[in-house]
């Protein structure tokens, strides 16, 4: 997970709305439309971002079509040290 993380937060561009969907789902699991309000964001850049981290095992889903709602993985919820190194390590988390 950590060569995942550092990757799709640190190693390419739109990390850091990544990083970003990755804590509100974190707080608390929504769809994506919830998300693209919640962080000002245009729906279809969430969708983007969404796929990518659903494709790299960070996100899971529950339900189906527009109330799709997003969760965090087991893995990443194991995981949240490596988010925390990443913030640290870079100015994504600024």
């Amino acid at each position: 997970m950590r060569k995942v993380l550092w990757w799709l937060i640190a190693g390419t561009r739109g990390g850091k709305n990544r990083l970003r969907i990755i804590n509100a789902v974190k707080k608390e699991p929504m769809n994506a439309n919830q998300i693209a309000k919640k962080l000002d964001l245009d729906y279809k850049t969430v969708t983007h971002h969404l796929d990518l981290l659903k494709e790299n095992g960070v996100l899971t889903t529950m339900g189906e079509g527009y109330g799709k709602t997003y969760f965090l993985t087991d893995q990443m919820e194991e995981s949240m040290d490596i988010m925390e190194e990443i913030m640290k390590s870079t100015d994504i988390g600024d």
